[in-house]
């Protein structure tokens, strides 16, 4: 216990850096993967191919990979050097590899909806934009949950990952204390803080689907 309450301060900035991660890449990667669903299933061929090119580099290569990029590469780039620093190059990466897999989630929730409901919807006089908000996107929200719990509780863990740019995030700060002091105590007070966020997590997404139940 005196482990843990002589650290209790870096513990708990570790702590408020990874929850400002996690809020900020969730806050900025749902409406932009939601917008990269759109586009994807568009009528626009040219942008469909775009998004999908997008799509299949985000979702193909490792996220930490793609934090080196912006984090390495583009300061080389010669005549514009783009310098970040270290916690925005974190949000960007995050954002951008999040965006992407969460547009597959809402694409495959938009595509589930039975084509009927948009006739129906255009012979009420209602414009795409009204049967989107009114009709679409209400049944789409309660499909895509569960697939969005999963995707969230993994953005938990995935933040871990931000050490390689010597943010101090909770893993890290948590591991440099037992390395220090030779005391396991900090794992333990690491896998209650990622339990707890996935416990909130889940019961938010449980409450939220069955506020969407009445759309089944």
């Amino acid at each position: 216990m005196d482990t843990l309450f002589n650290n209790i301060v870096p513990l708990l900035h570790g702590a408020r850096v990874t929850l400002e991660l996690f809020f900020i890449t969730v806050i900025l990667a749902m409406p932009l993967g939601l917008a990269l669903a759109l586009m994807r299933i568009s009528r626009f061929r040219l942008l469909t191919a775009g998004v999908n090119a997008y799509i299949w580099l985000m979702r193909g290569t490792p996220l930490m990979l793609q934090m080196f990029f912006i984090y390495f590469a583009l300061p080389n780039i010669p005549g514009f050097p783009i310098i970040l620093p270290d916690f925005l190059t974190a949000v960007i990466a995050f954002t951008l590899n999040y965006a992407a897999y969460l547009s597959e989630v809402f694409r495959a929730g938009i595509q589930s909806i039975d084509k009927g409901q948009y006739e129906g919807a255009k012979v009420l006089g209602y414009t795409y934009l009204q049967t989107m908000r009114h009709i679409v996107m209400p049944q789409v929200i309660k499909r895509v949950l569960p697939p969005l719990s999963n995707e969230t509780i993994t953005l938990v863990k995935d933040t871990s990952l931000i050490y390689v740019l010597a943010l101090s995030d909770l893993l890290k700060v948590v591991r440099g204390i037992v390395l220090r002091d030779f005391s396991p105590a900090p794992f333990v007070v690491a896998a209650v803080f990622y339990l707890l966020m996935t416990f909130l997590l889940t019961w938010v997404f449980q409450r939220m689907e069955k506020h969407y139940a009445v759309y089944d």
